[in-house]
């Protein structure tokens, strides 16, 4: 991770991983979302609830966060089931 990235995650979110705001800058929503991302493990299949409950963890509006990861394309959506669909991943 850039140090950039890495500046940008420590001025939104709070030692324990909460966000504490969420970002109004595009550029900076998708470093955040991008770190969102990886609490998904790639090729699971998650119910919109359990997708909500890890989200909550993070910040109280996890219906937006939720929307900002699908239009943003790390997560996708089909009947109300969502998937890892984008977003860096470790190798």
């Amino acid at each position: 991770m850039s140090a950039m990235n890495q500046r940008v995650l420590r001025n939104f979110m709070s030692a324990d991983g909460r966000l504490h705001t969420i970002p109004s800058k595009q550029s900076k929503l998708n470093v955040v979302l991008d770190h969102l991302a990886q609490s998904f493990d790639p090729g699971r299949h998650y119910p919109e609830s359990e997708v909500n409950e890890i989200l909550m963890r993070v910040h109280p509006d996890y219906a937006a966060l939720r929307r900002y990861l699908v239009e943003g394309q790390f997560l996708t959506r089909e009947n109300a089931v969502y998937w890892r669909s984008g977003g860096s991943f470790d190798v």
